[in-house]
């Protein structure tokens, strides 16, 4: 389950998209330069399948004047088809981009939406047990505390995207559970804005996602999320992250400082030992003390050898549930320490290296690939077969196996 539209797992750029969401948020999470790609389609051609769409989602159970309502003035949106059919050109490092997702800005917003929502939150903590500051920290990254929410009209988007055909059955899965809100009168048609891509309100849920976990904690028989008042959103997406597995008390992560000769192959999430084994090869905490007793954990290096190391625990993962990039995770846990009062990251990045283009990322799995690195598929995605296949290259060629697809490894392989 994802709260935002989808997103895929990425170590050293970032190409994250959120509960169900493909936006370029105010973090700057997505870069996208246009190709001047568009679609092919047209209003007579939406509106044709909308006639053809309508008793298949009579048929789901949506009421006709509902349909008949939402739909009659649907708007062919090919600004929406050309976000979703563009390849990301470029992404950005993770540096880059936490320097904008934990900018001070940020920081001292969120510490202020903090103390002003205090009492709420409080009463969110106590009833889903997920930490208030992780809650705001995805608050601030998803619509910078509620300032930007989207302004594109989720049934055209719905509508646009599924005619366009090419995620079709997703997006008018989307569409009907967007209908089944108005169907059930928790929002207004005017309601339902959001990303291009559908996710909407505080904290950018999909419609399948809200009609999965939404709770109407204010008692108004609503579960609103799309209002200027966050209450709804902040206890939907606390309920969201304990179905997905909260586990109370837990840290998400923590940077850490690696010895000297460490084994950089069990820098993956794949690799989980206790603790205490951890501390046992010297890993200590960057800010001095113990490592915290919080169950299994992995070593992540999401810049690679040169860059920050961060522990990381269950929690981590249970965020990956809303988003799957591994910088985002980082910039929801590292945020929510700095708003609870925690360092900045201490560790230095290698701002001198930049991310690959998608050309060069499909390369380098081509390249990979033919040099017998089993890179999982030529298509510019940097996932975890990806990263494995770096790793296995830079340990044959007597390099720290970090897994990090430099431009450097790219031009050893060619």
């Amino acid at each position: 389950m994802r709260a935002c539209a989808w997103g895929m797992s990425v170590l050293a750029l970032v190409t994250v998209a959120a509960p169900g969401r493909a936006q370029e948020s105010p973090t700057g999470a997505i870069i996208r330069k246009d190709s001047g790609m568009a679609g092919t389609g047209t209003q007579d051609g939406l509106e044709s399948w909308i006639a053809t769409f309508r008793p298949r989602a009579i048929a789901a159970g949506i009421a006709a004047a509902t349909f008949d309502a939402a739909l009659r003035g649907a708007t062919y949106l090919p600004k929406v088809v050309e976000r979703d059919r563009t390849q990301n050109e470029f992404t950005k490092t993770i540096w880059d981009y936490l320097d904008t997702a934990v900018s001070e800005d940020r920081v001292q917003n969120g510490r202020t939406a903090l103390r002003a929502n205090a009492a709420l939150l409080a009463a969110i903590e106590a009833r889903f047990a997920v930490d208030r500051h992780v809650v705001v920290a995805i608050w601030g990254l998803e619509s910078a505390y509620g300032t930007y929410r989207g302004d594109t009209p989720v049934i055209s988007a719905m509508a646009t995207l599924a005619y366009d055909g090419r995620r079709a059955a997703f997006f008018e899965a989307q569409l009907v559970a967007a209908l089944r809100i108005l169907d059930g009168g928790e929002a207004e048609l005017a309601d339902l804005t959001g990303s291009w891509a559908g996710a909407m309100g505080h904290t950018q849920f999909m419609p399948t996602s809200w009609l999965d976990v939404a709770v109407d904690f204010t008692g108004d028989g609503r579960r609103n999320i799309w209002g200027n008042d966050p209450a709804d959103a902040l206890a939907s997406t606390a309920a969201y992250l304990a179905k997905s597995g909260w586990v109370t008390g837990q840290a998400w992560g923590l940077e850490v400082a690696l010895p000297e000769g460490f084994d950089y192959e069990q820098t993956t999430e794949k690799v989980k030992k206790p603790v205490a084994e951890w501390a046992a090869m010297g890993v200590r905490p960057m800010a001095g003390g113990t490592l915290p007793d919080d169950g299994t954990a992995s070593v992540l290096l999401p810049g690679g050898a040169r860059g920050a190391a961060f522990l990381i625990f269950g929690n981590f993962q249970v965020i990956e549930t809303y988003n799957t990039a591994d910088a985002y995770v980082v910039a929801v846990g590292h945020l929510a320490d700095r708003l609870r009062g925690g360092p900045p990251i201490a560790a230095g990045w290698p701002r001198d290296l930049r991310a690959l283009t998608l050309d060069e990322r499909t390369e380098m799995q081509r390249r990979l690939t033919d040099a017998g690195f089993v890179a999982g598929g030529v298509d510019g995605k940097i996932g975890p077969l990806t990263i494995a296949a770096v790793k296995a290259f830079q340990k044959s060629a007597g390099l720290v196996p970090d897994g990090y697809p430099s431009l450097d490894i790219l031009t050893r392989l060619r």
